[in-house]
């Protein structure tokens, strides 16, 4: 298994209960690619400031202090190393630019992001296979590249430590080192959640009631309904090299007892690698939050560039236009229609759909795309 299959994605199921929420050298010759220049656009933001940061890195490797320090620190087995502190350890002008640049870059992407600028290091770097490491410690001049977003892309930039670009295919492992950059998307999943929680509350869709611990009626009646994800798998044809890491997460909504839209969301930080199956025995749905019995699922995944607080906007502005009419009406069509349309280009951000989940469901639940699948089964939680 290749470490870095990866998608950079983050998956977003969600539930409404009444809508629809090696080998061979790959390496090409040395050719200069222009540079991203002028403003990007919001959902291509990140991107640009991690291939900045990702060209100053490469030109910092031309310091052997630098060069070093990061090789020790991507040493077999120790996974990605946060890149601030990393230069910050090193000395000299280099490293000094480095650190700067990498501090600049981590406050823009949280911004880009739609989080706060106090989340600390998000920009990591570690190389792209283990089979790189002979090559790289018999002293081979490493390449730097990001995680791709497009898992269909023929060619990566990557650059040298004379800051040119090189396109390196992506068919094929390279033989040359190739150090990739990416996010800490632990860290951005995690504020991303609270970020999404708060912002949808405070739209009118949800309360203060925590999705887990269950509404205060449940709790009064010593227990709540849920429905609880046993096992789950998202599908990927393709195991490419230069993929980055993935965190997920799951929006849960519907109409809450109140006859309100409601929206919970649920971390999946477990769901990492695509085409494989995992076994979390999570709660996806607590059902004594909600007034109707039935919910539908969509699956999501972020690139990287996904802004949170657009999210919760654009989620939001549809579902405050939904009326309780007392029936069973699924609007994942509606919801996916509210999605930017940068959601929609290169490696989209919409995976599949669950139509109809209800709450007695059990067994395995097939996505309508036939992209993903999922195993459920009614759970009581019991209040002590």
């Amino acid at each position: 298994m290749l470490p870095f299959r990866l998608r950079r994605a983050v998956v977003a199921l969600a539930a409404l209960p009444l809508l629809a929420l090696g080998t061979g050298q790959a390496l090409a010759e040395p050719a200069p690619l222009p540079a991203p220049a002028g403003r990007a656009p919001a959902a291509t933001r990140v991107s640009v400031i991690e291939d900045d940061v990702a060209r100053t890195l490469a030109t910092a490797l031309a310091d052997p202090a630098v060069r070093e320090r990061l090789r020790a620190a991507t040493a077999a087995g120790a996974g990605p190393t946060a890149l601030a502190p990393l230069a910050a350890a090193v000395s000299g002008p280099a490293a000094h630019g480095l650190a700067e640049a990498t501090a600049r870059a981590d406050v823009g992407i949280a911004t880009a992001k739609g989080l706060g600028p106090d989340l600390g290091p998000l920009l990591r770097v570690q190389l792209a296979d283990p089979s790189m490491r002979t090559a790289l410690d018999a002293g081979a001049a490493p390449l730097v590249a990001t995680a791709a977003a497009d898992e269909h892309a023929r060619t990566v930039r990557a650059y040298d430590t004379a800051g040119r670009a090189h396109a390196v295919e992506t068919g094929t492992l390279p033989t040359r080192p190739v150090y990739l950059l990416d996010l800490d998307t632990t860290k951005t999943l995690t504020a991303g959640i609270d970020l999404l929680q708060q912002e949808l509350r405070a739209r009118g869709l949800g309360s203060a009631t925590s999705a887990v611990d269950g509404s205060a009626t449940a709790q009064a009646a010593g227990g709540w309904w849920s429905t609880k994800i046993t096992s789950i798998r998202v599908n990927d044809d393709e195991e490419p090299w230069f993929k980055g890491a993935a965190e997920m997460f799951a929006l849960v909504t519907g109409f809450g007892t109140d006859g309100k839209v409601r929206v919970d969301s649920v971390a999946m930080p477990y769901l990492q690698y695509d085409g494989t199956v995992y076994y979390p025995n999570q709660i996806l749905v607590n059902w004594s939050n909600y007034k109707y019995d039935l919910a539908d699922v969509v699956l999501m995944e972020d690139d990287g560039d996904t802004n949170y607080l657009a999210l919760a906007q654009a989620v939001a502005a549809v579902l405050l236009t939904v009326a309780d009419q007392g029936a069973y009406i699924p609007l994942v069509n509606a919801v996916l229609a509210a999605l930017p349309e940068s959601w929609w280009t290169d490696d989209p951000d919409y995976v599949d759909s669950w139509y109809t989940l209800a709450r007695t469901n059990s067994g395995r639940l097939n996505g309508a795309r036939g992209n993903g699948w999922m195993t459920v089964e009614p759970y009581y939680v019991q209040q002590f």
